[in-house]
């Protein structure tokens, strides 16, 4: 129970003031004119001021209430090195004892996990929920169990008590780690593009060598070692061997003593792409789906195209100078044997042999073809006839053989089963509503697979893989009608630029594939096959056994499965004839960027109402009072601030001054001043 004095005026107090002014200039008019009853006039008006004032006394029934000490015990990646989370353990079972003992107190405990995606340890973020949680006047101290390794100092809150850092760790820990500190997302296939390594110790680094073995490895083949020194940046140039995604590992080994590897690894994931596509387009005579190529390759800013065109055959006869024919004679020899395989993709766009090739120059296309390069045949009646390219080195590679026959009506090409599980002809917009062509060339095919069927399902898009390389055959020269909206048109941009890809092997068009999709810790694992089902996936993990994933069928052709993955780091995936790799987790995990224990990044938010810094490997430190302004730490203790809060459970107020009695004491007062004068 206790009991004040508290003032609710009658009137506001500007105007209490007022009356008062007047009261005192009463009393000094009453005493420049020598009234000897001044006093008791003064004293009057003391009597009424007082009562419009308001005076109470107030007594309150109050409960105290327990002061809350909050504990933010550091649950973090980085907890787990070393014996931090028994230190951790340790020493909050002590506090919690501690603070049981003492007189109404209470303890607040506040785990502090890993934030998502890779944020670090966000203490701060901890902290401020808890604060406005509890009352703030109740708070009588904040301990934090952590390595000091926090990730979110900036968004400290305004602290209404010391802040203790009890930190894990010992003072001899040190640690290597591996830094990227440039990755690009893209580089241009077979251009070096520089990454900025440095292999970087810290804490209590012991004497030894200055250099450090570094182990490279792309998508998981065996590694190249080198010795890179210590503390330095590195620039290391890069060739990325082929489109795609490319996984690149850096690996340093783990040194003896150091305090963890998880810093040692690196994983970069990067596209490999096409500076500029080049194209060599051989028309055998002009027509309008030789514009139809041109326009369509000429619309790709990043193909390079070298078309040659047969204007005049060498059996025309028009009298025409062969010296006015044209400026410079054509490169046939630089191109087809010099410099073939500068070229992505050769096309032979109705071309038939007038002579103009020699057999040895399509013989060297033709190991062009099985060393890796791609070749498309855009069949016309060229190709049924005794001209025929396939009656030349070529037909080694071709993968079907004109029958002579030359069908001239119209039909609707149509996607076969195994097209719609193709790629290149998969989920071809508006099926069923296409445009006719007018013409197709019976072929015989040899191998490859019909994606495609015209006239009596005879085929009309064959594609096969020769050697290293791949080759197409559409056996029709009307395409170029779909471009032209004849009876409607249909997907030829669309067709070609498929076509035109997958010959140059861009990987989201390979029809036999195995690859996977990362989003944070989870991987989406895609299989893409000519085949009814998919075979099950094995998962290796950086750490643990094999996983078996059974796929999906997602859509034709596409079979998927999701996967999360345990931990950060590199991820082998196989099944019976692929193999790939893929990345999981950021490159270089934050909360292993820094791992030796340390007390600076606090300190800022410590030092203002005066908290400390104690190392647990000196001693789990007592608990002690302090008043609030005073040091809170010392060696071997920290400080609580007791902060007296209590409930108000019952309020009563009484009037000081009664009306009868100020009515009372008034007009004594105003009464004995006029007698007195009166008397005088």
């Amino acid at each position: 129970m206790t009991g004040t004095v508290i003032f609710d005026p009658l009137v506001p107090w500007p105007v209490l003031a007022v009356v008062a002014g007047i009261v005192a200039v009463a009393v000094g008019i009453a005493v420049w004119r020598g009234l000897s009853g001044w006093a008791l006039r003064g004293l009057a008006g003391l009597v009424l001021l007082g009562a419009l004032s308001g005076p109470a006394f107030q007594q309150e029934d109050r409960a105290p209430l327990t002061d809350i000490v909050v504990l933010l015990e550091d649950q973090s990646a980085s907890q787990a090195l070393s014996d931090r989370r028994a230190q951790t353990a340790e020493a909050s079972v002590a506090l919690a004892r501690a603070v049981a003992a003492r007189d109404n107190t209470e303890l607040r405990r506040v785990a502090v996990p890993d934030s998502e995606e890779n944020g670090g340890t966000a203490l701060m973020a901890a902290l401020t929920e808890v604060l406005a949680e509890q009352p703030r006047a109740r708070i009588a101290g904040i301990v934090a169990l952590s390595d000091g390794q926090i990730h979110d100092a900036a968004r400290a809150p305004d602290l209404p008590a010391p802040l203790h850092l009890l930190l894990t760790g010992r003072q001899d820990d040190w640690d290597r780690r591996l830094i990227v500190r440039n990755a690009p997302a893209f580089a241009i296939i077979g251009e070096p593009v520089t990454l900025t390594l440095r292999i970087e110790d810290s804490g209590a680094v012991p004497d030894g060598a200055r250099l450090a073995p570094l182990e490279i490895s792309v998508d998981g083949d065996t590694p190249q070692v080198f010795q890179i020194p210590i503390g330095q940046d590195i620039d290391l140039p890069v060739t990325l061997p082929h489109s795609g995604r490319n996984v690149l590992q850096f690996t340093v080994p783990m040194a003896e003593g150091e305090l963890t590897d998880r810093n040692n690894t690196a994983l970069i994931q990067m596209n490999g792409v096409r500076d500029r596509l080049r194209v060599l387009l051989v028309s055998g005579e002009p027509h309008a789906g030789g514009r139809t190529w041109r326009n369509l390759l000429k619309s790709d800013s990043s193909v390079d195209l070298v078309h040659f065109t047969i204007l005049r055959p060498p059996e025309k006869q028009d009298g025409v100078p062969v010296g006015e024919l044209s400026l410079i004679a054509f490169p046939t020899r630089e191109l087809f044997l010099e410099k073939i395989d500068d070229f992505d993709l050769i096309i032979f766009d109705r071309y038939k042999r007038r002579g103009i090739l020699p057999a040895i120059y399509l013989d060297n296309v033709a190991n062009y073809v099985e060393q890796g390069g791609a070749v498309l045949i855009a069949a016309g009646p060229d190709f049924a006839g005794a001209d025929s390219i396939y009656r030349s080195p070529l037909a080694r590679i071709l993968p079907a053989e004109p029958s002579a026959r030359v069908l001239e009506e119209g039909f609707a090409p149509v996607v076969t089963d195994l097209g719609t599980r193709h790629p290149v002809t998969t989920d071809l917009p508006d099926q069923g509503d296409w445009g006719r062509w007018l013409r197709q060339i019976e072929v015989t095919p040899q191998s490859g697979d019909v994606v495609m069927t015209g006239i009596d399902d005879r085929p009309l898009l064959v594609l096969d893989r020769v050697g290293e390389g791949r080759v197409a055959l559409l056996a029709s020269d009307h395409a170029w009608l779909w471009g032209r909206g004849y009876e409607g048109g249909g997907p030829q941009l669309e067709l070609l630029r498929r076509l035109a890809h997958w010959m140059m092997k861009e990987p989201e068009l390979e029809e036999d594939a195995l690859w996977a999709e990362a989003t944070g810790q989870t991987m989406r694992i895609i299989r893409r096959t000519l085949g009814e089902d998919a075979a099950p996936v094995i998962v290796t993990p950086p750490q643990g056994p094999d996983v078996e994933i059974t796929l999906s069928q997602s859509g034709p052709g596409r079979f998927e499965a999701l996967y999360d993955g345990p931990m950060i780091g590199l991820y082998r995936l196989r099944d019976d004839t692929h193999e790939t790799v893929i990345g999981l987790g950021p490159a270089a995990p934050r909360e292993f960027e820094q791992t030796i224990a340390t007390g600076d990044i606090l300190a800022p938010l410590i030092a203002p109402l005066r908290g400390g810094v104690v190392r647990l490997e000196d001693g789990i430190p007592s608990l002690r009072t302090v008043r609030e302004g005073r040091p809170a730490a010392g060696r071997g203790w920290i400080g609580l601030t007791p902060r007296g809060a209590y409930e108000t459970r019952d309020v009563r107020q009484s009037a000081l001054l009664p009306p009868w009695l100020v009515l009372l004491l008034a007009s004594g007062l105003i009464i004995g001043a006029w007698l007195r004068e009166g008397r005088r």
